[in-house]
Parts: C-alpha cells; structure tokens; sequence
C-alpha cells in the first residue's frame, strides 16, 4: 500500500466501537489468548482501535506506530490483503525481530479488514505470549468476526452516503423556495431588481441565488431575426 492512498473517512460510532470491543473480548476468552486487537490505518500511522479488556494485554487503544516499514505483523497482513498465521516469531527467521516481540507476543493470527470501497481500514487479530498454531475453529471464528466488522463499515457507508444525497437534496430544495416568489423584473430589458434595488441581468440573479450556471446560444427563432437577411443563413439553414 502506498503511504499516500487515502481511503474513505468513517466515523465510528460509540455504540458500534461497543459492538466491536465485545467481539474482541469474547475473542480474548474463546481463543484464551492476552490480545484481541482491531487495529485501524490512519493517515500515515497504524493504530490500536479497540484492544481486548484481557490480562496480559500490554496493547492500549491509541498505541500507534509509523506504518510503513514497521515491521509489524499486521503491515504484512494489510500489504497482502491476506490472512497471516505466525505459530512463533521466535523459531521463524523472518519475524524473530519484529517490534511485538518486545512486547513477547511471539505467535499472532490476523485478517484484514476492508472499506467498502476496496482499501483498507486495518485488521483484526489475536496475539499470543507462548506458541500457538490456532485451529481451523479459531481461525473460523475470527475471520466471521471479520465478516461482521466489514459489513457494519458497508452499512455506516450507506447511510453516510444517503446523508449527503439528503443534504443535496435539501440544498436543492432551499434554491428553489430562494427563487420562488414575485421577482421584479423590467419589462423591456428583462433585468431583475435585486433585494440592494440594483437592477442586474437575469443570468446573474440566477447565478447568485442558485448553483446554476449559464452557457449562451441564439434560439431558432432570434437567429432568424438576427440573421434571416445574410445569403451565408440562408445556405446553413439549406444544409441537411
């Protein structure tokens, strides 16, 4: 991933970020693990979301870590889009350096977690002191813990987005209730007193009490009047 995509900005609720620090704590017990994390991409950092209430956890919400380049086991799980299942760090000679193990979180199992628009959001995983291989039920379990996660984010994107067809929707409405009404407008020029008493032309009303925007052309009927004497008109007007 590169360290200047953005991905779409979600805003998560108190009750979801509840929702979501059940699943974690259930994760915790079930799995008998010290640490059940939903970690979260923000701008350029990676940070503990919500962390397990479990004993042992040395992870707190808000910890946060450069993202690239961390070392972290969740950076590979993000830069994959993949599960990853590491039974001990300290045996494996690719991650028997990695930053967790400070912490002696030497076995760690993970799934990302995915915007609806296809980028990420961060991961979900659990980490252990002690070597742990996790079975098929565990792995099971979170990656339908995942599936939940994901389809809450789908549904706080859909009603972010119905707020903001509604808001345009009330703009558009507040423009036409602007422009209703009796407008004063000069019957030979067609300009329109404005609320200062200036007269303006009519496309410069329009343009200061909506979003509308004027492009000119000349209507059959005034390019007749305009230019219905000119031999090049007439020979225009001829062509198929």
């Amino acid at each position: 991933m590169k360290e200047n995509e953005q991905s779409m900005h979600i805003e998560i609720s108190e009750e979801i970020q509840t929702k979501w620090q059940n699943i974690v704590d259930i994760l915790s017990e079930l799995v008998d693990i010290p640490a059940a994390l939903i970690m979260r991409l923000v701008q350029s950092d990676i940070e503990v979301f919500i962390s397990s209430q479990s004993e042992n956890n040395p992870y707190r919400p808000g910890d946060h870590e450069h993202f690239l380049g961390s070392g972290l086991y969740c950076e590979t799980v993000i830069n994959t889009n993949d599960k990853l299942l590491i039974p001990n760090a300290l045996t494996d000679k690719n991650w028997k350096n990695n930053p967790d193990i400070k912490l002696n979180m030497i076995s760690y199992l993970g799934f990302p977690i995915l915007l609806p628009d296809g980028k990420p959001f961060g991961t979900i995983c659990v980490l252990d002191n002690k070597q742990n291989s996790y079975s098929g039920t565990y792995e099971n379990l979170l990656k339908n813990f995942r599936d939940i996660i994901q389809s809450e984010l789908g549904l706080i994107y859909m009603n972010k987005t119905l707020g903001e067809e509604n808001k345009d929707l009330s703009d558009y409405l507040a423009e036409i209730k602007t422009l209703r009404g009796i407008i004063p407008i000069c019957a030979n020029c067609k300009k329109i007193r404005d609320d200062e008493g200036f007269w303006i032309q009519v496309e410069k009303y329009i343009e200061d009490h909506s979003h509308a925007e004027f492009s000119h052309g000349v209507c059959g009927e005034c390019a007749d009047k305009l230019y219905g004497k000119e031999p090049w008109y007439e020979k225009m007007k001829k062509k198929p």
